[in-house]
């Protein structure tokens, strides 16, 4: 077989693999009354798709865009996707419409599921109170997804059932006036050297990829993960970002949420990287020493 005839063997293989598997997909079906049933949710099927969809207005509480009450029709409703896999599995795709003290909950609620947290961020400016977007994915048993999505919706109700107006703070105890943070235990704990400055802390740990130009880029250029620490060792906050493999992104996520720091955006800084990298923003309250062992679990998970 000449070079031409390998070529056009091996392309017609992969064709005929690639629509032997969607026909197998295809070929399964949903059981649309059972996902409804699990989410307490109606949906609606999508037949050209494959696609199973329920959605979850976001009525239990009044939202305004720029002075404009927004019905839910515009952009403030939950949904999740659902579409038969291969091998008895499914796969789910959606959004939750969050607000503020809802997030960091639910986030734990999904990956205690078993389901994926792929990105955190805000469609608005000046919505009042403030709204957030929980990107949300997965492939597991239909019952599992339906679940996790379940979980997910309960959490909320049960949030806004405690308090119908959304929290202002995370509740932690005020800061120090002055900030006085012992810069040797974070480095100690993190194994990087840091930056001091008027009792304040900072790290950064840089990583290198490949701009779409093919000039490298690593940590001046952005490419880093850093955390800032202010107030005292026994009082004292940390925010920073993380600098993540797609891969890496969910083990990240367990041991930062594991140590009860919060996220609050998901997201890239960057456009046709190689690797490909997201972002993570986050912000802790406690001890220096009990927020560096936590971020100390979250590079831990990362492959280098």
């Amino acid at each position: 077989m000449n070079r031409r005839c390998r070529s056009r063997f091996f392309a017609t293989v992969a064709f005929l693999t690639a629509n032997a598997g969607a026909a197998l997909a295809q070929g399964q079906k949903l059981d649309t009354a059972r996902i409804e049933e699990i989410t307490g949710l109606k949906g609606t099927l999508i037949e050209q798709e494959g696609v199973f969809k329920v959605t979850s207005p976001r009525t239990d509480t009044k939202i305004t865009v720029d002075g404009w009450t927004m019905p839910p029709f515009m952009g403030l409703t939950s949904w999740a996707a659902f579409r038969a896999g291969g091998q008895g599995k499914v796969m789910v795709m959606g959004d939750l419409v969050l607000l503020q003290d809802e997030v960091n909950p639910v986030l734990s609620e999904l990956l205690d599921s078993g389901l994926e947290v792929t990105a955190l961020h805000n469609h608005f400016f000046f919505d009042e109170p403030k709204v957030y977007f929980m990107h949300i994915g997965g492939e597991a048993a239909p019952d599992e997804l339906a679940s996790g999505v379940r979980r997910a919706l309960d959490k909320v109700k049960e949030i806004r059932a405690k308090a119908p107006a959304p929290a202002s703070g995370f509740g932690a105890k005020p800061m120090p006036s002055t900030s006085t943070v012992s810069g040797k235990t974070v480095e100690d704990t993190l194994g990087v050297k840091g930056q001091a400055k008027d009792g304040m802390f900072k790290v950064v740990i840089g990583r290198t990829a490949k701009a779409a130009c093919g000039c490298e880029i690593s940590k001046e250029m952005g490419v880093n993960t850093w955390a800032a620490f202010a107030g005292s060792d026994d009082n004292a906050l940390v925010d920073g970002d993380f600098a993540m493999l797609e891969g890496e992104l969910q083990g990240v996520l367990k041991a930062l949420r594991k140590a009860d720091i919060q996220i609050v955006a998901i997201h890239h800084h960057m456009a046709s990287e190689t690797p490909r990298f997201l972002f993570l923003h986050y912000w802790g309250r406690g001890r220096v020493d009990a927020l560096a062992r936590g971020l100390k679990s979250a590079l831990d998970t990362q492959k280098s």
